[in-house]
């Protein structure tokens, strides 16, 4: 409930009356929030529901940082407070926050250092700044800085709502856009009707709206990135980002830092706190790659986060939750990881709740003339070469090939044929080219 406010929604127009304040919300400085008047009244204005969304509050009044919250938490949002520039980085650090309504003038850290920072170390948060002393300059520069809106003090009622609507939306928007990219790049990479795929493909179907842990097995070049990518962007999470980590790729005193963080100080090279991959992917997909090279110790930190969903970083002592949706994947097989003392028992359980196993592109050899037709058209493509054609008999030596690298064999295959041959690719030059 509002603090002497009510605050009554009629098909999309909304009436506020405020019935005990003697003058408008003040804040110390007797700048508040205008649209509550002296008197009972109501003031009317019609407008699209605000979408349902995270607000972090930046203000050193508490009179206007209460007001604020209690206004949209009535809305149903969240919303979340910080006394001054600090401490509102800290909480941006530590969760996301969709929009973050921020007054310029604050001791220690100013509103501008605050969007600077936060932009520079790619925190989420659409910016609204506001101020008692606007001017057209400050608002120039904050937008240029990155803010979305600049409101003057007292802010408006309406203004803010409007401006939050707004921003809500971009949001929205952008991560509609990202979620359309990642679905029709999924479309146009998953090439193959052949029974193999297709039972990959009804299982994506089956596990991607849950929150399930997927374990993807199958031999190198084989697709499983398309897998996890396919399981992220048909999930509720697909308007967030898929953070893939090669964990084959980092070497074994570093992964702990890269998936966990690091603070300021907490070895030689740590020069600035370190935001880690699991915080990176709070409330969305993180994407394991070859998980059964990670090391024993860093193996021992992803079965903790798994068990209790928090997270340390190196060198910190404060525990940092995080919602995430974990999948992983693998070339080897675990088991015997396991057996040879390689891979923790219990974090293979944790992880294979549900198991995808990726076929060889020699147990789907129906696919490979649909798949060389598809890499040959992206490959005439991306070098500028005007459309070229494969023959039949050459597309059916191709599916006598072992092809023992996979679907990226074939496609390198397939690139090499395109750079070496005339209009048309003949079986002669796939049997010179292609071994």
């Amino acid at each position: 409930m509002l603090t002497n406010t009510a605050i009554r929604f009629y098909s999309g127009i909304v009436v506020l009356s405020a019935k005990y304040s003697p003058s408008p919300i003040q804040g110390e400085n007797g700048l508040g929030v205008r649209g509550l008047t002296s008197r009972t009244a109501t003031h009317s204005i019609t407008r699209r529901p605000i979408p349902v969304s995270k607000i972090l509050v930046v203000d050193d009044e508490s009179s206007i940082r209460t007001t604020v919250r209690e206004i949209f938490e009535f809305e149903g949002h969240t919303v979340a407070e910080a006394k001054d520039g600090q401490e509102a980085l800290r909480r941006l650090a530590e969760e996301a926050f969709d929009v973050v309504l921020c007054d310029v003038k604050m001791p220690r850290m100013d509103g501008i250092e605050v969007l600077q920072q936060a932009k520079r170390e790619g925190l989420p948060g659409e910016f609204i700044m506001f101020s008692a002393h606007g001017t057209v300059q400050l608002a120039v520069e904050a937008t240029k800085l990155g803010a979305f809106d600049f409101i003057t003090k007292p802010p408006d009622l309406n203004r803010l709502l409007v401006a939050v609507r707004n921003a809500v939306e971009k949001k929205d928007l952008v991560q509609e856009t990202v979620q359309l990219r990642q679905r029709v790049q999924v479309k146009d990479e998953m090439i193959g009707q052949g029974p193999a795929l297709q039972e990959v493909r009804d299982t994506i179907l089956r596990v991607a709206p849950t929150d399930a842990r997927v374990l993807i097995t199958g031999p190198n070049g084989a697709g499983k990135e398309l897998v996890a990518r396919a399981i992220h962007a048909n999930s509720a999470r697909a308007g967030r980002p898929l953070v893939e980590v090669n964990c084959a790729a980092i070497p074994s005193e570093l992964i702990e830092s890269e998936l966990f963080g690091h603070e300021k100080g907490s070895f030689t090279s740590a020069v600035k706190q370190r935001v880690g991959k699991f915080e990176q992917a709070h409330q969305a997909t993180l994407f394991l790659d070859e998980i059964g090279d990670m090391s024993l110790s860093a193996q021992a930190k992803v079965l903790r986060a798994l068990q209790e969903h928090r997270i340390t970083r190196v060198g910190g002592e404060k525990d940092i939750p995080v919602d995430v949706r974990v999948l992983a994947a693998t070339n080897k097989n675990l088991k015997e990881e396991i057996a040879a003392g390689r891979f923790r028992e219990d974090l293979y359980h944790r992880l294979s709740v549900i198991v995808i196993r990726v076929p060889s592109l020699a147990d789907r050899r129906d696919d490979i003339p649909a798949l060389a037709e598809h890499f040959l058209a992206t490959v005439c493509k991306d070098y500028g070469m005007p459309p070229k054609s494969i023959a039949t008999d050459a597309l059916a030596y191709l599916q006598s090939l072992p092809f023992t690298g996979n679907i990226r064999e074939l496609r390198n295959v397939i690139e090499r044929l395109v750079i070496l041959s005339d209009k048309v690719i003949s079986k002669d030059l796939v049997q010179r080219y292609a071994e």
